[in-house]
């Protein structure tokens, strides 16, 4: 800040949004994390969903979802932590001498930059606490049958706050050294995909917007009801935006591998050195060939929900190249969002008229313009991609005791935006997103935990 001229004095709060569902488990006495956190894309988890469902009457998967919104999954909070409790022995001994919290990242964060130790507030937004699948949607509240199904003693739960309120103070622990910003108020609070939601102002009913990270999510707000969709997407809190002020509601389509798969492609196959080098490849190619990539590497999410479900690469010929493979790869990414779009369509009964997006790969062009291609609709990108620390910085400046700005619909200023409109024919679109449907097909009941598979 000092090096950008910017007087820390004029730093009023201070937001955190974070990566959601990944657990951490750690010691309030020594402020230590008792394990590596797991991450949401662990598969580790996936013998411990097995043995649940199998305490499930008909094994549904879909049990506690007009309290919590979630299937069962790996993907959520409460499974990594049951994880935790059966295989970590450090993290039972201290559940059972009272020393362990659980939290999510942005709790450890709010923990930790509050004192830790030293008076920390052991605290969670309700966005966050909607994807443990230990929280009831309606009444806000941790729910006690839910705890009892995952043998989770609830006196490890931090408390449930709203996204903007003034959680505590700034106040560094003696462990780490800076001070700068002591006494500022840590005032907002909102998991990651929340909070592009916010940075990208969808207030109103109907308003959505999809982030392109590792995964995709595409988030629908449906005002102050909650919508239980019967298209595979799952129910979620969209923010509360003060103590005493309702909690809106999203649906929300969740896509595990978007980002990842260029990573895998420069990583793994080593076919380019940089993420950008990926989009050239496919851009000197203009086209697949026929060739289809499922990057189903931790299973399929929405609207699927099929932990079995492994990557496949399909359609290949002799002629199909690396560029053909990173072109499939793009494509990959957007069909699996028109997946989610089209579970969002038919569940809210309007169509989108047009996409809303951000992330860090909305950088590449010809991802958006394939994107809106395949969707056959308008795909609108802010000028300001980082939508997600926005909408962090939205609910802190916003909370009482802050007020730096208003987050009333008709206070906010319009946005301006770059658009892709489609350019090729439906028909087009359509056999490509069959054939897509096909592959995906192909992909699933590959995994079974029965085998000698390390589930990794």
């Amino acid at each position: 800040m000092n090096e950008l001229n910017i007087d820390i004095a004029n730093i009023r709060a201070i937001g955190v949004t974070n990566q959601r569902e990944t657990t951490v488990v750690w010691d309030k006495t020594t402020g230590e994390p008792l394990y590596n956190a797991i991450v949401w894309l662990d598969l580790r988890t996936q013998s411990t969903v097995e043995r649940l469902l199998k305490r499930i009457p008909g094994k549904n998967k879909t049990f506690s979802k007009f309290k919590t919104g979630l299937p069962l999954s790996t993907y959520f909070s409460a499974v990594k932590l049951r994880w935790l409790l059966d295989n970590v022995e450090e993290i039972r001994r201290a559940v059972e001498d009272g020393r362990a919290m659980f939290g999510t990242v942005d709790s450890w964060l709010i923990w930790s930059l509050t004192g830790g130790t030293n008076g920390g507030i052991h605290c969670t937004d309700v966005t966050n606490a909607s994807r443990t699948m230990l929280f009831n949607i309606h009444s806000l509240e941790w729910d006690p049958d839910l705890c009892k199904f995952f043998d989770i003693p609830m006196e490890i739960l931090p408390n449930v706050r709203s996204s903007s309120e003034i959680y505590g103070l700034m106040k560094i622990c003696p462990s780490r050294e800076s001070g700068a910003l002591t006494g500022v108020p840590i005032s907002g609070c909102l998991g990651d995909q929340h909070a592009a939601l916010v940075g990208q102002m969808c207030f109103r009913d109907g308003q959505a917007k999809n982030t392109y990270g590792t995964g995709c999510f595409l988030l629908c707000n449906t005002g102050q009801k909650s919508v239980f969709s019967e298209h595979g997407l799952i129910t979620t809190i969209a923010y509360k935006m003060g103590k005493d002020k309702p909690a809106f509601y999203a649906l929300e389509g969740s896509v595990a591998i978007a980002g990842a798969v260029v990573r895998w492609l420069r990583d793994n196959l080593g076919i380019a050195k940089t993420s950008q080098e990926v989009e050239k490849l496919a851009a000197e190619v203009g086209t697949s060939y026929g060739c289809y990539f499922v990057p189903a590497f931790s299973g399929l999410y929405a609207p699927y929900w099929e932990p079995s479900a492994r990557g496949i690469i399909c359609g290949l010929t002799q002629f199909t190249n690396k560029n053909h493979i990173a072109f499939a790869a793009l494509e990959a990414v957007c069909f699996q969002t028109r997946e989610i779009l089209d579970a969002m369509n038919k569940d809210c009964g309007i169509p989108l008229r047009q996409l809303q997006v951000d992330g860090g790969m909305t950088n590449n062009k010809i991802l958006m313009q394939l994107q809106s291609d395949i969707l056959c609709i308008p795909v609108v990108k802010p000028s300001m991609p980082e939508t997600t620390a926005l909408g962090a910085a939205m609910a802190a400046g916003a909370a009482e005791g802050v007020e730096v700005w208003s987050l009333n619909p008709g206070d906010l200023s319009a946005v301006t935006c770059e658009r892709f409109e489609p350019q090729i024919n439906p028909e087009e679109s359509e056999y490509r997103y069959a054939r897509w449907k096909k592959a995906v097909m192909k992909s699933m009941g590959w995994e079974s935990s029965e085998g000698p598979s390390n589930g990794k």
